[in-house]
Formats: C-alpha cells, sequence, structure tokens
C-alpha cells in the first residue's frame, strides 16, 4: 500500500516509517525537519503542510493511507504558531487527502486529550469529550485538531477516518512528554500525589499504527498496552530520584536547577491519572502489544541512563 506520513522525521514519525517499510509499504514522507540515516526506499519531501509544495507530493503520489504526525506541543511552539500548525495543518491534510483519492487518514492524537482533573472518571472511553483545555489550556489547538478530525467521520463518510488518542509513550528513542519529563536525574512531582501514568513502547505505537492501516477501522480510539503504574515506581524503576514538592514550589522550581520544564497546564498531569479503556481499538485491529512495563522502562533507562 502506498502510506503518505506526515512528521515523518520525529522520533514516532520514523519508528512509524521503518516499521510500514518494512512489512512491504510504499512510504512517503513529509517533514520540515531532515531524516538524514533515512532508508532510501522511503521517499523524503522537506515541505510545509500548509505550502502548495505539500499538495504537490498528494498530487504526484496519490496515497491510499495517511498517516497526520505532523502537530507539535506547548514545549515546541508558541500559541499562534501550535494553532497554525496543529489546526491549520490537519485542515490541510484531510482536504488534500480527499482531493487527491485518498481512501483512509488517520490522526494520531493523545489521551492527554480528555483531561486531568480530581472530578473527572479514572477510566475514560472514546465516547467521552476531551477536557484538558479546562485545566491545561496549552492543549486548545491540539483538541481543535483531534475535533476537527474527529468531524471528518461524518461529514465525508466515503473517506475512512480513525483518530488514535494514544498514551504516553516511552522507549529507546525518547519520545514524547513522558520521556521529557523523566529525562534527568532529578524528577520533581507534587507532594501529596502520586498518580497513575499509561505508556507504551514507542514500537509498539508504531506496530498499533500499522494494525490501523491494515484494518481501517473508522471512528475513534484510545490506543495503550501496559497497565498504568505509580509515577512514583516509573521514576524508581528509570533510576530517577523523585523531588516532592509542595505545589506552589512544584510551579515555581520546574524549568530551573536542573529540573524539566512543564507548561504551567501539566501540573494536573502530575497531581491526577488519564486512563484510558483500549478494548475498542484492540478489538477493531486485533492489536497486541508485544512490551511489558518492565520492558518498556529498561529500554528507556538503558538509552537514557542517568549520570
Amino acid at each position: 500500500m502506498k502510506v503518505l506520513i506526515t512528521g515523518v522525521s520525529g522520533a514516532l514519525g520514523r519508528e512509524v516509517a521503518l516499521t510500514l517499510d518494512a512489512a512491504g509499504h510504499e512510504v512517503i514522507g513529509m517533514d520540515v525537519r531532515p531524516w538524514r540515516d533515512a532508508p532510501k526506499t522511503v521517499s523524503l519531501h522537506r515541505v510545509d503542510l500548509r505550502k502548495r509544495a505539500a499538495e504537490d507530493v498528494f498530487r504526484h503520489f496519490r496515497p491510499e493511507a495517511v498517516i497526520h504526525m505532523a502537530t507539535v506541543t506547548a514545549f515546541v511552539a508558541s500559541g499562534d504558531e501550535r494553532d497554525r500548525i496543529n489546526l491549520g495543518g490537519t485542515r490541510a491534510v484531510f482536504e488534500f487527502a480527499r482531493s487527491h483519492g485518498a481512501k483512509h487518514v488517520v490522526f494520531v492524537g493523545r489521551h492527554t486529550f480528555y483531561g486531568a482533573s480530581s472530578d473527572l472518571p479514572l477510566f475514560h472511553r472514546e465516547d467521552e469529550p476531551p477536557m484538558g483545555i479546562a485545566s491545561f489550556p496549552e492543549l486548545a489547538d491540539l483538541v481543535a485538531a483531534d475535533l476537527f478530525a474527529g468531524s471528518e467521520i461524518w461529514r465525508y463518510p466515503e473517506l475512512c477516518t480513525t483518530v488514535l488518542r494514544v498514551c504516553y509513550t516511552l522507549g529507546p528513542r525518547g519520545h514524547g512528554t513522558l520521556a521529557g519529563y523523566l529525562r534527568g536525574r532529578y524528577v520533581p512531582t507534587v507532594l501529596g500525589f502520586d498518580p497513575l501514568f499509561q505508556f507504551m513502547h514507542e514500537s509498539d505505537v508504531a506496530n498499533a499504527i500499522g494494525a490501523t492501516i491494515k484494518a481501517r477501522p473508522r471512528g475513534v480510539f484510545n490506543v495503550a498496552g501496559a497497565p498504568a503504574l505509580p509515577l512514583s515506581v516509573i521514576i524508581k524503576q528509570t533510576e530517577r530520584k523523585r523531588i516532592m514538592l509542595p505545589e506552589i514550589a512544584f510551579e515555581a522550581m520546574v524549568g530551573r536547577f536542573g529540573l524539566p520544564t512543564l507548561p504551567k497546564g501539566a501540573v494536573e498531569h502530575i497531581k491526577y491519572p488519564v486512563i484510558v479503556d483500549p478494548k475498542a481499538f484492540n478489538d477493531a485491529t486485533n492489536f497486541v502489544a508485544q512490551h511489558n512495563e518492565v520492558d518498556t522502562l529498561r529500554d528507556f533507562k538503558q538509552a537514557f541512563p542517568v549520570r
């Protein structure tokens, strides 16, 4: 199958491209960033999704499936730029896909869209609305992109649209928010809170996206792997040192003294869990994660040892 991946040069994008390439798919990658050691079998195009050159790639290759991963977080871009990339880029992907014959579009989102707070349910199913922007305004543009992708499911039934809400990733590539939070020797937590964290191995995420391309399920799906663990256990198993801080001190100290930088809204995610139910996705795709929580934490720890 001819598959186009936006955001292919990111850590997870590369993992997905290599997985699909190994499975025999023809992979076309788009990104403004380079991927210098990409396999020759992957066709790379350094273009901005919002520019005419991006549509030229769709027009020339006419992919059967599109995996949209070219979104950014508050760690990477400012608010206005995030909105242009996340919502504007997502609109462009669906427009180009419909105009140039794609049959399937996969939007790769995040489970954090459901939000974290004391009054939200512990387990989230796909029929629950994203509530993350109530306490985490930096998620607003990503939630808007997720909802726009979801609206395509009923607006254009001739195009199979799959929206994936994937839990935290962890592994040797160091992809994602959780990996960045755990990267250093010291990991700050909020005194009195030890939330469950749900994560899965980077290669399992790539395999889950591959299973999505094969099965073509229509709808919104939660994606998760191993059971959730308390944050304190994750920190201990990756051989980091937990620094418990009162909330006021936590907000004042993150990003300083060697502690990771976090958007203000992320504090709620250090206090309360966001756990998703992946049963619908597993049933629709027959996906089974290959890495348990011990393997995943070990692979991250070995790739990013503390010094």
